[in-house]
């Protein structure tokens, strides 16, 4: 059915112009009253049935269905890449907020750590302040110390030269009792 009227649409198209011009009417189809025009017009039109019938419209269809595809693949893809991008960007923007956070953490240590050791440095500055005092203090008392025992030794020595003078000055008893008053002088 579809071949009789394909066939009757193009009897109609090829005889139409020429019924037209036989009744000597312009129309928009008089350039197609020529022999030649209508030769290369039904040769046209025999040449599309038979690329019609060979398939080849579906193969060119085909064809562009086959691309549209591969292009909607391609986007499909570009989409999931653009997805993939999104996430990589986020988990690195991520990564650098933990980075970020943790060279904070160092810093907020490190100050820690610093002021830590100030507060040693002070004590052990301070702790060897009042050693190095100790000892000063102590060898003061040794010098103090040591001159009052020069000073007994001294007293001591005056004494034993007085009891000698006093002793080799008399003879008797009354010479031990004038060495202790002597002593007694020189020690007060």
């Amino acid at each position: 059915m579809t071949l009789r009227t394909l066939t009757s649409a193009f009897a109609a198209l090829v005889l139409a112009p020429t019924a037209l011009a036989a009744e000597g009417q312009d129309t928009l189809l008089t350039p197609f009253t020529d022999t030649v025009t209508h030769l290369v017009m039904i040769g046209i039109v025999i040449f599309f049935v038979i690329v019609w019938r060979a398939g080849a419209f579906k193969a060119i269809l085909g064809g562009l269905d086959t691309r549209a595809e591969g292009i909607k693949k391609e986007l499909e893809e570009a989409a999931n890449l653009r997805e993939q991008a999104a996430e990589a960007l986020a988990l690195a923007e991520r990564r650098q907020q933990d980075a970020d956070k943790e060279a904070e953490a160092i810093i907020e240590q490190a100050k820690r750590d610093a002021k830590t050791m100030l507060e040693e440095a002070k004590k052990d500055l301070t702790d060897k302040i009042a050693r190095r005092e100790a000892q000063a203090v102590a060898r003061i008392a040794r010098a103090e110390a040591e001159a009052a025992e020069e000073v007994r030794r001294a007293a001591a020595d005056a004494a034993t030269e007085a009891a000698r003078r006093v002793m080799a000055d008399q003879t008797g008893v009354d010479q031990f009792e004038a060495a202790a008053r002597e002593i007694e002088k020189a020690l007060s």
